[in-house]
Parts: C-alpha cells; structure tokens; sequence
C-alpha cells in the first residue's frame, strides 16, 4: 500500500478508485483499499470455504454498499466484459497458477481498466512470468518468498 500511495511511477491512487480483487479469498487486499477509501471493490473468489469469511469480513466492517463478490471461476466461468471499469486490479492467484498470460489477455480484451490504472500482481519470487506482450511491468518488489509486481497495458 505505500507503494501504491507514493510511487511516482504511475499516478493511480487508493482513493476514490474502483477496485477488482481476483482470487480475493478472506478479501485483505479491497478490504484495505475501501478502508483507505477507495469507492468500491468487487471480489471474484469461488472457493467456497473462504467465502464466508469473505462475507463476514465485509458485513462485520460495514462494507456492504461498496462491496460485490462475484462467486464464479476466474478461468471458466467469469466474462471480463460485462464488468465495470476499475482503477485497480489485484491479482493474487495461487503459486500453481501458470495462466497468468491468459488471465492478462481476458483483462486486456474486455477493456476494463480507467486511464492510468494499474495492475497488481502477488506471485512467488521464483516464478518466472510468462506476461502477454502488451503487459508493462512498471515496478518489481521482494518480500519474503513473494514478489509484487505493478503493471499496465501500453
């Protein structure tokens, strides 16, 4: 997050943003990003043991109104295109994901990214990434056995 508030990289901020949290899980990442004000986050997760939590997690800090979970398969059964626009992508799929070109692809082709967005990606630090040609890695950081990545399309 301090990252995203003081980067002078790309010119996205928290607040005010509209949010997609893929492979949300317990929902930390737009559930921080509504705390910092972001105006309204959308949660993809169909893993059914999490999403409980998931809806206590919103319910239980009051973000009902700003919030949408939409409970499908990111890879099978989620159209990117009848979605919104966001100012912010999280990506936080499991390690084993190795489609993350497809999933960037998907994103890129339904245009749902504002001018200027970004796109954050969670991956292990010994992955190496097989991005689209179109994807831009704007800035890399290690923590851990994590690596993040903030990106774009050009």
């Amino acid at each position: 997050f301090n990252i995203i508030m003081h980067s002078n990289k790309f010119e996205t901020k928290i607040e005010g943003s509209n949010i997609l949290d893929l492979f949300s899980g317990v929902g930390s990442f737009g559930l921080e990003c509504l705390s910092r004000g972001a105006l309204h986050t959308v949660f993809v997760e169909s893993y059914k043991e999490v999403l409980d939590i998931l809806k206590k997690n919103i319910e239980n800090l009051n973000y009902i109104e700003s919030s949408s979970i939409i409970e499908k398969d990111i890879f099978d059964r989620l159209d990117f295109k009848k979605l919104n626009k966001f100012d912010i992508i999280f990506i936080d799929a499991p390690y084993k994901e190795k489609r993350m070109d497809i999933l960037l692809q998907r994103i890129f082709n339904a245009k749902i990214l504002n001018d200027k967005a970004i796109i954050i990606i969670h991956r292990h630090k010994k992955e190496n990434e097989n991005f689209t040609n179109n994807f831009k890695v704007i800035e890399e950081k290690t923590y851990g056995i994590s690596k993040v990545i903030f990106g774009n399309f050009f």
